[in-house]
């Protein structure tokens, strides 16, 4: 298979489409392949605009994916991320939005909760030559507070809510971007720091995955 061939099909007919006007993230979706961190039985389909699994459910937790192209790139060019950027991207899964964000920012750190998966990146993304990527395991939902403040935190995956430690650990006039809600009704957020508060607007629909360890705490009703 034209792998390349595929990579420009998918920029120019999903991508281009959806209003993604930046240059640079438009490149890097051109650089970077997607096939590298997809399971071997989907390298064939790695350019159609869906989800692609890479790891199951398990114990309780939603299955693991890379996010289809379109609203990742939406997200990224949302993002505005720059050369001189720290970026801490939340749910590393496979490494897939890593290796865009390692092309895009100054350095990276990619936060994975399972460690197999986070190996898998790692080892993926050493092969690419992304070196300004560090992919680190832990707690989705608590960030990575050793290497901040960020200049972008970058969530890679829908939650319900964010918490209030993770958005703590943005620098002054840092940005988080966000897919907050399940399903059709989800919303790309766009979250800005300034002193101790936070404001976001809200910029459009984007039903994707779910990642762990973003619901809501169960409330009671008397």
């Amino acid at each position: 298979m034209d792998f390349a061939a595929a990579r420009t099909k998918m920029v120019d007919n999903q991508i281009r489409t959806t209003d993604v006007t930046s240059h640079s993230v438009l490149n890097a979706f051109l650089s970077v392949p997607r096939e590298a961190f997809v399971p071997e039985n989907l390298r064939p389909l790695a350019y159609i605009d869906e989800d692609m699994q890479v790891a199951a459910a398990t114990d309780g937790k939603p299955a693991r994916y890379v996010m289809e192209p379109s609203p990742l790139a939406k997200l990224l060019q949302l993002a505005a991320v720059g050369k001189d950027d720290v970026v801490l991207e939340i749910g590393c899964g496979a490494g897939y939005a890593a290796a865009l964000l390692s092309q895009l920012a100054g350095s990276v750190v990619a936060v994975e909760s399972d460690e197999t998966l986070a190996n898998k990146a790692t080892a993926t993304l050493t092969e690419l030559g992304c070196d300004n990527v560090a992919v680190v395991v832990g707690e989705l939902e608590k960030g990575y507070a050793t290497e901040a403040p960020y200049d972008l935190i970058f969530v890679n995956g829908a939650v319900e809510e964010l918490p209030a430690s993770l958005l703590g650990q943005l620098r002054e006039g840092g940005r988080l971007v966000a897919v907050v809600g399940y399903g059709n009704a989800a919303r790309a957020r766009l979250y800005i720091r300034a002193g101790a508060s936070f404001s976001f607007t809200e910029y459009f629909n984007a039903a994707v995955k779910p990642l762990p360890g973003f619901r809501k705490a169960a409330e009671f009703v008397f």
